[in-house]
């Protein structure tokens, strides 16, 4: 994933990874056999730890350039993550719980992602803007 963020960005390629766990969320709800299961496996395999390294890759471009306390805002990232999989896991079981149906859980992780692909497109969106202002002040 790292030359694909070279050629079209870090936010571009995040983008493009969420679209992938969607697309997993709603595999997953229509999972029937275990062939089924191990090809989602497989892709969820292939696309997790590269959506990690490039979430805090991007996560630490957007920090402050001016700062030498670098270490509270990472702090504050894995505090963050780990809330994010409590409430996954949450979520995750609560639906279950309530409607009797891992398959439910699934698409509910998916209206998670669908939440981070929209904040995603805002980012690009500032970030098109801010290259866009920067590139106005050097003319």
């Amino acid at each position: 994933m790292s030359r694909l963020s070279d050629k079209y960005g870090n936010v571009r390629i995040l983008i493009f990874v969420v679209f992938i766990w969607i697309g997993v969320c709603i595999a997953a709800y229509f999972t029937t056999t275990s062939t089924q299961f191990y090809i989602v496996a497989v892709v969820v395999g292939l696309v997790m730890g590269g959506i990690q390294s490039l979430s805090r890759s991007t996560y630490s471009k957007f920090l402050p350039q001016n700062i030498s306390d670098t270490a509270s805002f990472f702090s504050f990232y894995d505090v963050t993550e780990k809330l994010a999989i409590v409430g996954g896991l949450f979520s995750f079981g609560f639906i279950e719980e309530i409607t009797g149906s891992m398959r439910n859980s699934t698409l509910v992780l998916g209206t998670f992602f669908v939440v981070g692909l929209l904040l995603l497109f805002s980012l690009l969106k500032a970030e098109k803007i801010s290259k866009k202002n920067t590139d106005f002040s050097a003319s």
